[in-house]
């Protein structure tokens, strides 16, 4: 993204909060290769399942066309805010997998019914019990210092720009932080 889109970014964004649904026509092309960024980052931390990056980001423009009356306040909120509904998506498709693994999607079979084991649905890898976990333990930290979630979710889920945002993490607090937490 150019730094001239930067301004027309929080322009767009604003009048779309504002009802503008032209704006979110205009608004899409310039945030859809960050956002794209964005879901390369959150597929290469997780064990995504059948999941496909575009996939995850169309996902995320379907529930953030759903959000209403968001007071938009710059890019970096409607960052942070994709980050944290793509975080949701590929939770609830650990949790998916986690119930298929538990047999969710299989129907009990009588003991004279004869079944194909290889017909059984692909389970991951594996790291859906650690999506559910880090996610888990991010709600367990809202709680207690939501400033310390912001951190995390920037740091990890979506790199921090120079200068900050408008929310308050700025780059450098964002190291301290997570210098601090890691002890």
């Amino acid at each position: 993204m150019n730094a001239a889109a930067s301004p027309e970014i929080t322009i767009l964004l604003k009048a779309w909060g504002s009802g503008q649904s032209s704006a979110l026509d205009r608004l899409i092309p310039l945030v859809y290769r960050e956002l794209k960024r964005m879901a390369r980052r959150h597929m290469r931390r997780s064990d995504s399942g059948t999941i496909q990056t575009t996939a995850l980001v169309h996902e995320a423009y379907l529930r953030l066309v759903d959000l209403s009356s968001v007071g938009w306040q710059d890019r970096a909120h409607f960052y942070a805010v994709s980050a944290r509904i793509m975080r949701g998506i590929l939770v609830d498709a650990a949790r998916a997998r986690g119930a298929q693994k538990r047999g969710g999607m299989l129907r009990r079979a009588g003991a004279s019914t004869n079944f194909d084991l290889d017909q059984l649905p692909d389970l991951g890898t594996g790291r859906a019990a650690e999506i559910l976990a880090v996610n888990d333990a991010l709600d367990r930290l809202t709680k207690l210092d939501p400033r310390q979630v912001q951190v995390v979710e920037m740091r990890f889920l979506r790199r921090p720009q120079r200068g900050g945002d408008s929310r308050g993490v700025e780059d450098l607090a964002a190291k301290r932080h997570a210098r601090l937490e890691a002890g």
